[in-house]
């Protein structure tokens, strides 16, 4: 795929869940008690008459064994160009408090997404490859490797591959971008 341009919609991970699933050798009940999501619900995601937020993206992930951004860029292709609009749609990361919005789609190295609003504190991550976090507008807590920062416009937070870490948004008006690379995004 060469240069294509964002429309606004939101991804559509069905196809992805269902093959990492079936690899998995997972039946949806078994995805159902794993992820504390409804079998029905499962269905519908994967058959894309569902969208769902990002906060149950991340928990059918962690029952794939695998990670959301994967799950999101094994829906498109690589692209060698790209351009991901400003008004292109989010994905609601925690009810209508929060949405998340992939800035590099596709099956790349470099991994990029915006968060704007909420963000849940209580999950934590701790991905092989290393990230950086770069606060736009309000402010955020983070808790990297044990240590809490306060972060504001212009502050950023580099983590290291390996290092558990989480945060979430002080002010409901935040915006954070978040980007990694990663030499392995098989499914």
């Amino acid at each position: 795929m060469g240069g294509a341009e964002a429309g606004a919609e939101v991804p559509r991970v069905g196809a992805a869940v269902r093959r990492r699933r079936r690899a998995r050798e997972l039946t949806l009940a078994d995805l159902a008690r794993a992820t504390g999501l409804s079998a029905p619900f499962l269905s519908q995601v994967e058959n894309d008459r569902a969208r769902p937020s990002m906060r149950s993206l991340q928990l059918i992930a962690d029952a794939l064994e695998t990670t959301a951004v994967r799950l999101l860029a094994a829906a498109d292709g690589p692209r060698t160009v790209d351009v991901v609009r400003a008004d292109s749609a989010a994905v609601p990361e925690d009810g209508e408090a929060g949405r998340v919005r992939p800035l590099v789609r596709g099956h790349q190295q470099l991994h990029a997404l915006e968060f704007t609003g909420r963000h849940d504190w209580r999950r934590e991550f701790r991905h092989p490859h290393d990230e950086l976090m770069y606060v736009v507008q309000g402010a955020v807590e983070a808790e990297a490797d044990g240590h809490r920062y306060e972060l504001g416009p212009g502050d950023t937070l580099y983590c290291s591959g390996g290092v558990t870490h989480r945060w979430r948004a002080l002010v409901p008006e935040s915006r954070v971008l978040l980007v990694g690379v990663s030499d392995d995004f098989g499914g």
